[in-house]
């Protein structure tokens, strides 16, 4: 579960659901449809095919059925390699009692965030901003007309069904009002206008850094790929000691502590403490990928070879671990390895207990690895230890730990992670882009970057646009706004270093498409169409990923497309004049990737 707390905008909600939640209801009657979830492509839906509660498909129908029925719409959004979703899935969504009344009281739908992302946008910004936090699962109450009501994180089973009871009891007495209420709280007010955009992004970084342990969450700490990337942009340009300083800083702290795995290889998705040792063991494609762009960037800006390698390493994870064929990007990468293991352990796949070490290492390894990784002190984890150097080693001592390593990766091999096998369209664009760094700087990496290439233009391009992605070779649907915008940046880097004219000539295809789909000629929509009747996510916004509509206006500039080019820089300049909220978050649209 990621939650954030930010000085974001209220709707004055607070004192309602304090209320909201202390009442007590019966269920009311009602026959719901079966569970939906059989058969669907997503794996992350298809885990939830068993479960009681009667899931259904996010569409039309499910609407349809809410104002047939006049009751409350629930929908939960998730994701495979969630820790806190399998939990709530365990304690709630397949306890009987629980979902009796869920099924009798509400519409459930269940959602893969993954696929369904603008959903996903609009609806983690309304729990921002009525809730002060943001993350999965999130659970998310709309009434019949589809305007979202109440949002909850994670919860225990009893605490959601208090809340779900208060609801639906309210719901019953009060549905006009609650109703009313619902579609008032979509016309928030907007925040202030960000006057010099570009200058305002590096005061709000310098004001939010934390400079003692690297990064700017002071909590659990996250890569936050994006704000590192805008900032090697500025500083390549412009010199900043201060902003040098804790780029240095946040990369050494993200590379030698528990977010990246030392043994296998790559990044988990972030930590849950400040100072970058216990990370949710979940590994995602986009941070994967953007985490390799970011060290191949940061050891040109920062000139530190170390950054080279670890990002070249992180690649060859990808390749290695997420490819859908191990070892080959012909066949795309896979979303995410689950952060349980085949037992449905959290971090089953990574921790080791003293007993283990002992067994398979020797004892002046076993000495070694007692003192670097601190195995002395009481282990930070229920399974055991993971492998990271809480003291100082030396070079020769290193060079040790790299033999330790080997002999864990080959016990490793014994215990499978889950993986989501869906293959999304934006998030291997960002891999196609990740490849063509790479590549830019060690010819390997080439024939992969070709082969993720013509994967992308034969199986994600059909009928002249884009599918969302491909599970188990069926399409996932129509893209989304950050797939165009995410291959695009993909296929930029791949012409770029390819200088091949058919790949020159699908950037442009893809580019114009994207506008002539997700613009009207005043904003850009997140996807094509919305059935949810509220607020739609801002697009300019940066998430976990860059700000979809800032990345596509960055690369229609370098597309070479005459007409479309002064479209966006015309765009650019009033995206930037009218930017609002913390510009922290607007970090792609202030400095934007250069190719």
């Amino acid at each position: 579960m990621r939650t954030t707390l930010r000085n974001g905008m209220r709707v004055g909600l607070s004192r309602l659901w304090l209320a909201v939640v202390m009442i007590v209801c019966m269920s009311a009657a009602g026959v719901q449809a079966a569970n939906r979830m059989v058969g669907q492509a997503s794996p992350y839906l298809a885990l939830h095919a068993q479960d009681p509660v009667h899931w259904q498909v996010w569409g039309p129908a499910a609407l349809k059925t809410a104002r047939r029925d006049n009751r409350l719409i629930l929908v939960s959004l998730g994701y495979f390699a969630c820790h806190w979703c399998h939990v709530m899935q365990r304690e709630t969504w397949k306890d009987p009692e629980a979902a009796r009344f869920i099924n009798a009281n509400f519409v459930p739908v269940k959602v893969d965030r993954e696929v369904n992302a603008a959903l996903d946008a609009a609806l983690q910004a309304f729990s921002e901003r009525t809730r002060g936090i943001a993350g999965w699962p999130l659970n998310v109450f709309l009434t019949p007309e589809g305007y979202p009501l109440f949002a909850i994180a994670y919860a225990p089973r009893d605490e959601f069904l208090q809340v779900a009871r208060a609801l639906a009891e309210r719901w019953r007495r009060e549905g006009p009002a609650l109703a009313r209420l619902a579609r008032e709280a979509a016309k928030h007010d907007r925040a202030r206008v960000i006057v010099d955009l570009p200058e305002a992004f590096l005061t709000a970084a310098k004001a939010q850094a934390d400079m003692l342990r690297g990064g700017f969450d002071r909590t659990a700490k996250f890569p936050m790929a994006p704000q590192i990337l805008a900032l090697l942009e500025s500083l390549s340009r412009t010199p900043d000691a201060q902003i040098a300083e804790f780029l240095l800083l946040t990369l050494r702290q993200m590379s030698e502590g528990g977010l990246r795995d030392h043994v296998g290889g790559g990044f988990f998705r972030y930590t849950i403490d400040p100072d970058w040792h216990e990370p949710h063991f979940e590994k995602m494609l986009y941070d994967n990928a953007q985490l390799a762009l970011v060290f191949l960037r940061a050891a040109e800006v920062l000139r530190e070879p170390a950054f080279r390698r670890i990002g070249l390493e992180t690649v060859d994870f990808l390749l290695n671990d997420m490819a859908v064929e191990r070892g080959s990007a012909a066949r795309g990468f896979v979303a995410s390895l689950s952060a349980l293991d085949d037992q449905g352990r959290e971090g089953g796949g990574y921790l080791w207990d003293k007993e283990t070490l002992r067994s398979i290492l020797d004892p002046a390894e076993m000495a070694l690895v007692t003192r670097v990784w601190a195995l002395d002190l009481a282990a930070d984890f229920e399974l055991g230890h993971l492998p990271q150097e809480k003291r100082p080693a030396s070079a020769a001592e290193k060079q040790a730990l790299a033999a330790v390593h080997a002999k864990l990766r080959a016990l490793r091999a014994q215990r499978p992670i889950p993986r989501d096998e869906k293959v999304l369209t934006g998030w291997n664009g960002l891999a196609l882009a990740a490849l063509s760094a790479a590549a830019a700087v060690d010819p390997r990496y080439r024939p992969q970057a070709d082969a993720l290439y013509r994967f992308a233009r034969s199986q994600l391009w059909q009928d002249d646009r884009l599918l969302k992605g491909i599970a188990d070779t069926r399409p996932l649907g129509p893209a989304e706004l950050e797939d165009y915008a995410d291959l695009a940046y993909g296929l930029a880097r791949y012409a770029a270093l390819s200088r091949r004219e058919d790949a020159r000539g699908f950037l442009r295809r893809v580019v114009q498409t994207a506008w002539q789909r997700f613009h009207d000629g005043r904003a850009f929509h997140l996807e094509e169409a919305s059935l949810l009747a509220a607020q739609p996510a801002d697009p300019w916004k940066d998430g976990p990923t860059p700000a979809p509509a800032a990345l596509l206006v960055a690369v229609t500039r370098t597309a070479g497309i005459p007409a479309l080019t002064r479209r966006a820089n015309a765009v650019l300049e009033q995206a930037r004049a009218g930017a609002i909220g913390d510009p922290l978050w607007r970090a792609t649209l202030a400095h934007p990737p250069s190719f």
